[in-house]
């Protein structure tokens, strides 16, 4: 914070009035307590909070802005902070994980105050302590107002959106059209039909290494690889979280376990996510294939491909079973 420090008490005073925790606060009376703190330079889509990672700092936007959002990265953001506004602090205040991820909407420059420096802010000015007051109670409201105005579009987008956000496959709502429509043109045709389930291995065990960006970019190299090993007329979908699904009309069990360790075989130790850097990312998959009986409907062949899929990762997984 050496630029707040080197300049004239005035442009000084100007600052820290844009910014919303410092408003009417002396700059003589944090003067000390400025030099604690320290800046931070956050990339466009850079992770800055997430839930269950512990944070100790409030971060306050100098210039740029942040997106919040809940539940994953890849749902619409519910708030944009700008210029002058604060995130972290609930966090602190509530000495608990922090309720969304936070991510850079652009390239933003941050002031970064650690928890023990804002504890002795509130005790070194009254203004600096009225205004964390009024910013907690502002986002209480914020918070219920998001809740309140965006609980009835997002359970209407999540019922309605038949695309995955995240990969730009087909979603578990799609796939309660498609996969029915598919299997009744087998059946009218007396072909075969069959699932594959695909997980992806420790994918937990992946997230809190590499953190939660590094998991999402994985899932969407996984999916970019098998987009290109399934045949158009194959109808792949994000079944949920590290799942995969995909249903294969006119392939019996036999050669969809082929077709499922042949692709097993590329998605493992060749995880690129198809960008212009490309990346190798560390993952493997499992896979569970199932053919739909004479008698089955959608739901036993779910749980047959299921039921395989648990074989394959209790066999120690990086494999496919029947």
């Amino acid at each position: 914070m050496g630029e707040i420090l080197s300049i004239n008490s005035d442009y000084k005073r100007t600052l820290l009035e844009s910014l919303e925790l410092f408003k009417g606060v002396l700059p003589e009376d944090i003067h000390g307590l400025l030099q604690k703190c320290d800046r931070r330079d956050l990339a466009a889509d850079e992770l800055l909070l997430s839930p269950n990672e512990k944070n100790e700092y409030v971060f306050i936007v100098l210039s740029g802005s942040l997106n919040v959002h809940v539940g994953s990265v890849s749902t619409p953001a519910v708030a944009t902070m700008e210029t002058g506004e604060c995130v972290g602090e609930m966090s602190i205040i509530e000495d608990r994980d922090p309720s969304a991820y936070v991510i850079g909407a652009e390239d933003s420059h941050l002031l970064v105050i650690h928890q023990s420096t804002l504890w002795d802010m509130v005790n070194a000015s009254h203004e600096f302590a009225k205004n964390l007051l009024i910013v907690l109670s502002e986002r209480v409201r914020s918070h219920n107002r998001v809740i309140a105005d965006n609980y009835g579009e997002l359970r209407k987008f999540e019922r309605h959106a038949t695309t995955d956000a995240l990969t730009g496959l087909g979603n578990r709502h799609s796939m309660n059209e498609s996969f029915p429509r598919e299997i009744s043109r087998c059946k009218q045709d007396e072909c075969p039909i069959a699932l594959i389930m695909i997980d992806v291995d420790n994918f937990k065990d992946f997230n809190d290494k590499f953190g939660h960006i590094a998991g999402d970019r994985a899932l969407s190299a996984v999916a970019h690889i098998l987009k290109t090993q399934f045949r158009p007329r194959d109808v792949l979908i994000r079944y949920g979280g590290d799942e995969f699904s995909v249903l294969l009309p006119g392939v019996d069990e036999k050669q969809a376990l082929i077709i499922a360790d042949r692709v097993r075989q590329n998605v493992s130790g060749n995880t690129g996510d198809g960008s212009d850097s490309l990346i190798q990312i560390p993952v493997r998959i499992s896979m569970g294939v199932a053919e739909l009986q004479a008698d089955g409907t959608l739901e036993k062949l779910i749980r047959a491909a299921d039921d395989a899929l648990y074989r394959a990762k209790r066999g120690g997984r990086d494999a496919v079973a029947l």
